[in-house]
């Protein structure tokens, strides 16, 4: 089947239309895992901020002689593991070290093996289909702007 879009000279592979679709869903899967991540990294950010405006509670409540639920606080909520035996930053290791990492490794070789390591073919062939060709502002590459 040919392709609405021709290989580079360069290019050892020019996949048929299902292995495009294939590659286009598994960049789709990684780029849901990017937003997860991203999610992940606004989590860890967000309890950092909450942790140290706990304290700060803590520390307004104790000045304004209420010391015993200050300390509460201090104890046994400040500076807490929020998963057993981790911050979040060690979430966010483990996160990456277990599964981004993988994710991120196999994807690549399964873009290389497949399709020279060429990503987003699947777009790239998207746009042509539904780009006006010949009119400003739907050029195929940027080299191709007036």
């Amino acid at each position: 089947m040919s392709s609405d879009l021709e290989a580079a000279p360069t290019d050892p592979v020019e996949p048929d239309e299902a292995t495009v679709e294939a590659l286009g869903e598994l960049s789709k899967a990684r780029e849901t895992v990017e937003r997860a991540r991203a999610h992940l990294y606004a989590f860890h950010q967000l309890i950092g901020t909450a942790d140290f405006t706990l304290g700060d509670a803590a520390d307004h409540l104790a000045e304004a002689g209420h010391r015993e639920q200050a300390e509460e606080l201090h104890r046994e909520l400040v500076g807490r593991n929020v998963l057993r035996g981790r911050w979040t930053f060690q979430v966010v290791e483990e996160f990456e070290d277990v599964y981004y990492d993988v994710f991120r490794r196999l994807e690549q070789r399964v873009h290389d093996e497949l399709a020279g390591g060429r990503r987003h073919l699947y777009e790239a062939r998207l746009k042509e289909r539904r780009r006006s060709k010949g009119h400003p502002g739907h050029e195929a590459t940027p080299e191709d702007v007036p």
